[in-house]
């Protein structure tokens, strides 16, 4: 009977280590799919920070996730207790890593603090800055929470004139026209000629959807890594 235990929780953790296999693989698939794309699709991602930063993110996290549900299926065949110890700390660290990250470093204090240290304006050899300039010229907007978010800043310590970088000013809206409504009044600080809507409201707005399936996937996920670490336990314990 015991046997039969022991059997039963091997093959449980195969299958929840093979389901999290998968998910890599899909994920790591997508990232190398994107970069060497003959298409014109890398051209694309290389020219936008924000979607190469998220590419090499899905990269990251597919790598993980396929070596660790590769790990885990090879401890749960061979019972070997190393694999299996190792695949148990991995998981509990990387759900403490998601806990973490979701609790400090998604809120809008986080962004405002970074923004605040290392936002530099027009220095687009900067990843930080290049990707925040993506995100306020994609989704008309300005700072973290408001413009306000740039006083006390490194922004305005490099650049003294100005209370707003270029990419807080509005644009023409009018068919045939390009450029800026008003670009000096802008970066003096008028309200009538820059995006005033903070861009985590904008983001989380414009995303919503996104991110409820995101949340709801996340969700799924760390609950197949936790029950794979339940049996990497179980296992570890029955192997004599």
């Amino acid at each position: 009977m015991e046997g039969d235990c022991l059997s039963c929780i091997k093959y449980l953790m195969f299958v929840f280590n093979f389901l999290i296999f998968l998910g890599g693989s899909f994920l790591l698939g997508v990232g190398v799919w994107v970069v060497v794309d003959p298409t014109g699709f890398r051209e694309i991602v290389a020219a936008n920070p924000l979607l190469f930063t998220g590419v090499y993110i899905i990269l990251a996290m597919g790598s993980m996730l396929f070596l660790l549900g590769f790990l885990g299926c090879c401890g749960a065949i061979r019972e070997n207790k190393c694999l299996l110890l190792f695949v148990s700390h991995s998981i509990l660290e990387r759900t403490l890593c998601f806990n973490r990250l979701h609790t400090s470093m998604l809120t809008r204090e986080y962004f405002t603090k970074e923004l605040k240290r290392h936002y530099q304006g027009y220095n687009n050899t900067d990843v930080f800055t290049s990707t925040w300039n993506a995100i306020m010229n994609t989704f008309d907007c300005c700072g973290v929470n408001s413009p306000e978010d740039f006083e006390e800043s490194i922004f305005r310590f490099i650049n003294p004139g100005e209370v707003v970088p270029e990419a807080c000013c509005r644009r023409n809206s009018h068919v045939g026209e390009a450029g800026f409504s008003n670009r000096e009044e802008c970066l003096s600080g008028s309200m009538l000629y820059r995006n005033n809507k903070g861009c985590y409201s904008a983001v989380v707005d414009y995303f919503e959807m996104y991110i409820y399936v995101a949340g709801a996937l996340a969700i799924v996920v760390l609950t197949i890594e936790l029950f794979a670490m339940v049996f990497a336990m179980c296992l570890f314990r029955g192997i004599q």
